[in-house]
């Protein structure tokens, strides 16, 4: 039962690793972008929940309705600011400039909150729990885990049924015919990077009620999301779920065996799926 117990609550911890991985899919299928600052964006975004549920008095949870809107426009300004400047055959122009970002975001929130670690109180659903089959479920963990699900069929609804969506995938496969066709792509990548970093909003909050955090955290948060993005397949939103999944199960299982391999487990993982699979388990096959 303990080995169950460590699969069970590995697959939820999947959950929170999808929710930081499912903005880093989403603009990666849009525009090809790999977003260096992905990881400090989302500690942005708890502290962001912090200083909101602080000064209204208002619950972690319900802060997501400040949080949300701010990081989407962030993300919009940000995309149509600085970051559409940078596309282009060279992929290195927009990963040095995320690096940039990363260390001014990283140095802003070390002058602003200092490196002292915070957490946001979300009272008893902290601690809450239930029995499942023999087996003893939090609370917070399940809700996390049914948010970044609901999440990623939100994304998967929208990017195939909605005319937003139609405009993510024209744009997508060429910009050029889009533009010809009365698509502004500079429009669409904005609108992109706001939902993707609406999604960073969640994993940001949940980041914050789950674990401490600090300005230096971003870099962790960056390696889980791409791992589990590169273990589902690239562009892949479900497969991101199951790359999240497969990599929390791994840390588990990990720290099963021996608490020190915690994270070297999901490393390995990671490195094994990557030399079998180079496209990842789900590749998105473009039509």
């Amino acid at each position: 039962m303990d080995w169950v117990n460590a699969i069970v609550q590995g697959t939820l911890l999947g959950g929170l690793y999808a929710l930081f991985a499912a903005g880093l899919s989403l603009i990666f299928g849009v525009m090809r972008l790999v977003n260096i600052a992905h990881g400090d964006l989302i500690v942005l975004a708890a502290y962001l929940g912090l200083t909101t549920s602080v000064a209204l008095g208002l619950h972690p949870l319900a802060a997501l309705l400040v949080v949300i809107p701010a990081m989407a426009g962030i993300g919009y300004v940000l995309q149509r600011g600085v970051l559409n400047q940078t596309l282009g055959d060279d992929i290195l122009p927009p990963l040095l400039v995320t690096f940039g970002l990363s260390v001014i975001i990283q140095n802003a929130l070390l002058e602003g909150y200092t490196a002292d670690p915070q957490k946001m109180d979300a009272g008893a659903l902290e601690t809450a729990s239930f029995g499942f089959g023999g087996l003893t479920l939090g609370v917070l963990p399940v809700l996390t885990f049914a948010v970044a699900v609901a999440v990623i069929a939100g994304l998967q609804w929208m990017f195939y049924r909605t005319p937003l969506g139609r405009a993510f995938r024209a744009t997508s496969d060429n910009q050029d015919i889009a533009q010809l066709m009365g698509l502004n792509k500079a429009h669409v990548f904005g609108l992109a990077m706001a939902l993707s970093l609406a999604v960073v909003a969640v994993a940001g909050i949940f980041l914050g009620i789950r674990t401490s955090f600090d300005p230096s955290i971003g870099g962790g948060r960056l390696i889980f999301g791409f791992e589990a993005v590169i273990i589902g397949g690239l562009g892949n939103l479900w497969g991101t779920l199951v790359g999240g999944v497969i990599l929390g199960v791994a840390q588990t299982v990990g720290a099963k065996i021996d608490p020190g391999w915690q994270l070297l487990a999901g490393h390995l993982v990671f490195l094994l799926i990557l030399a079998v699979r180079p496209n990842g388990l789900f590749p998105r096959v473009d039509a």
